[in-house]
Order: structure tokens, then C-alpha cells, then sequence
């Protein structure tokens, strides 16, 4: 027992040394959380509750799962990660808890929570949804960007979702979760890794199969292209289950690329769009094919991506079909893979 504290003690002294943060003591994460009175957020990595600071702002406090499963590892990514980064679509984080067992990051709060949450309950139209939600979109692969080309050393995120995506009172997005991200040299194209991580539904085939291509910051690409797909198809939520609702084995992508063809593009575009509406729906929904592309080198930079989101529909011509089918995910029910194939099933 007494090696175990001096080993955890210097982890802690380790992360202290590697991040400018904040580090709170258990007693006062509880204090100015009313002893977790408030819970606003749960999930397989453990649960969110909202606190006030001292000096009146407002936090949320993400305490993790007590897991033998790559829990301290994930904890220390995402604090390590997180605390280099400056953006404008990323979560600030404010400090973080590591008394023994207790692992907790404290970051600010975001009024509008996560995206999935707020476009199945908010939303009062498509056509109102479409506007908002390029912007969205838009503001999220600025921050992959950022990641990939604007830091000192690049971060791979690794879980690009909407479950990972924030809103705050502007409906600004911000990215959150780094738990899976990895740091990497910009001039290394390929990644090592030892375990599949990501999101069943988002997760880049490379990643479950090398036949596809090394891994790499791509991976976030096809991630960013799956979100786009599923926050389209959740605004028009009703013609999309029409649609998958006798077939569960569909690829979601499918009929996407069947009604370019054919040029029955309802399905994708919705009721009351006006012509410039329609015609960012198309753009949002071509970026993103060409971002799910079967192998990574096929697919486009995340600076390429925000100049192709925003730039002329005219520019862009329809991406070849993948060769691959993976399930997409139904949307706020997802499988988090991590580790040594861990699954953990969020709420």
C-alpha cells in the first residue's frame, strides 16, 4: 500500500510538471460541486456533474470510472492534451483532480450541452436547422485543424462524435473528450498503435482492418465525415427512418449516394429548403463523402475540408462510393472502443 500512494504521488507530481492546470484537491472539487448534488452528463467513462466556483464561474466536472481498463492512461491523455491546446472550438479546460483513485477533470460549462442532445430536442425545423447546423459543422472542422496543423505537436482526437461535441449559449461548438486522443511529429504520417479506439459507427475502417492503410490523423477525417452525415440525417429525421426502417443492415451512406444519382435529393434536402439551404445541404453532404472515403489517402486534409466547406458547391464533383459497409450508429447510442477492445456502452 505504501508503494502504491508513493507511485500514485508522483504521477501526480509527473502530470502536475506537464501541465499548467489548476490542480484541485478532492475536498474542494466536492465543495464547490455541493457534493455532486447536480449530475449532468453520464456515460461509460463515468459521470458530469455542474459546479460553481469561488469566483462565480461556472464548471462542469467530469469524474472517471474507477477501471483497470486504460482509465489513468485515457485520464492523462485527455489532461496532457487538453492543456495544449487554445481554440475557440475546443473545451477550455480549467484544472483536474488525481488523489489516488480519484481522477476528475474540471472544465467550463456549456449551457446547450452536447450536440446530439440539443438537435433531437431544440430543433424546430429543418430548414432553420440546416443554417445553424453549417456553421456547427463548420466551427468543428476548424478545430480538427487546429489539431492536426496548429499545434506544436499534432493531436489525433480519435472519438469525433456528437456526443464530443459541446454548445455553448451561442451555439458556438466546441470539441471535448480527449481520452482516446493521441500526440504524434506532424512529419510522422503513420501512426503505432496497439488497440482500436473510437466510436462503432465513426470509426475509420483503417482501424479495424490494415488492408485499408495506415493510421493516421485521416482517421479524424472520416470521423468528421460520419458526423456530418448523421447531424444531416437528424434534421430530417422522420425521411431518414422511412427509409432505414425495413432494412436494419443498411449502410447509411448508401442512399445518400443513390439520390445524387438518381437525383431524387428530397430525402437528403427535406421540406421548405430554400435554393441557397438546398445548396449548402449538398455541399455539407459532398464534403463529407469525400471524407469517408475506404482508404485514408483518398481522402481530404482537414485544411482541405474547411476550404471545400467553405467554398463554391460548384467546385466540388460527387466522390467515388466506398467499397466498404459498416454499420453507422444510431444516434446517442454508441459503443466507445479503447484499449484492449474495452467496450463501454454510453447512456
Amino acid at each position: 500500500m505504501r508503494k502504491r500512494k508513493t507511485s500514485n504521488a508522483q504521477r501526480r507530481k509527473n502530470l502536475e510538471a506537464l501541465t499548467p492546470l489548476k490542480h484541485y484537491r478532492y475536498r474542494e472539487v466536492k465543495r464547490f460541486t455541493n457534493s455532486f448534488a447536480c449530475v449532468v452528463g453520464k456515460g461509460g467513462f463515468g459521470t458530469v456533474y455542474k459546479g460553481n466556483l469561488p469566483d462565480g464561474r461556472k464548471v462542469a466536472v467530469k469524474v472517471l470510472k474507477d477501471t483497470k481498463s486504460n482509465g489513468e492512461e485515457d485520464f492523462i491523455n485527455e489532461v496532457v492534451s487538453m492543456s495544449q491546446t487554445s481554440h475557440v472550438n475546443i473545451v477550455s479546460l480549467v484544472g483536474f483532480c488525481y488523489e489516488g483513485s480519484k481522477r476528475m477533470i474540471v472544465y467550463e460549462f456549456l449551457e446547450n450541452g452536447s450536440l446530439d442532445q440539443f438537435i433531437s430536442t431544440r430543433a424546430s425545423s429543418v430548414a432553420e436547422w440546416r443554417r445553424r447546423l453549417y456553421y456547427i459543422l463548420l466551427g468543428v472542422a476548424r478545430d480538427l485543424e487546429y489539431l492536426h496543423y496548429g499545434c506544436k505537436t499534432r493531436i489525433v482526437h480519435f472519438d469525433i462524435k456528437p456526443q464530443n461535441v459541446l454548445l455553448d449559449s451561442n451555439l458556438c461548438p466546441k470539441v471535448s473528450d480527449f481520452g482516446l486522443a493521441k500526440l504524434c511529429e506532424k512529419k510522422e504520417s503513420i501512426m503505432s498503435l496497439l488497440d482500436t479506439r473510437g466510436t462503432i459507427g465513426y470509426i475509420a475502417p483503417e482501424m479495424i482492418s490494415r488492408v485499408y492503410g495506415g493510421v493516421s490523423h485521416k482517421s479524424d477525417v472520416y470521423s468528421y465525415g460520419m458526423l456530418v452525415l448523421e447531424m444531416i440525417g437528424a434534421t430530417n429525421k422522420d425521411t431518414v427512418k422511412n427509409t432505414t426502417s425495413n432494412t436494419s443492415s443498411i449502410y447509411f451512406p448508401d442512399w445518400i449516394y443513390n439520390d445524387l444519382e438518381n437525383e431524387q435529393q428530397n430525402r437528403i434536402y427535406g421540406d421548405d429548403l430554400t435554393k441557397e439551404e438546398e445548396e449548402i445541404t449538398k455541399k455539407m453532404v459532398l464534403v463529407a463523402l469525400w471524407c469517408i472515403q475506404s482508404y485514408p489517402s483518398n481522402r481530404p486534409s482537414m485544411n482541405r475540408v474547411v476550404e471545400m466547406m467553405e467554398g463554391s458547391l460548384d467546385a466540388l464533383d460527387v466522390p467515388p462510393r466506398p467499397i466498404f459497409q459498416i454499420p453507422m450508429a444510431p444516434l446517442r447510442e454508441s459503443s466507445t472502443l479503447s484499449g484492449d477492445i474495452s467496450v463501454y456502452i454510453e447512456e
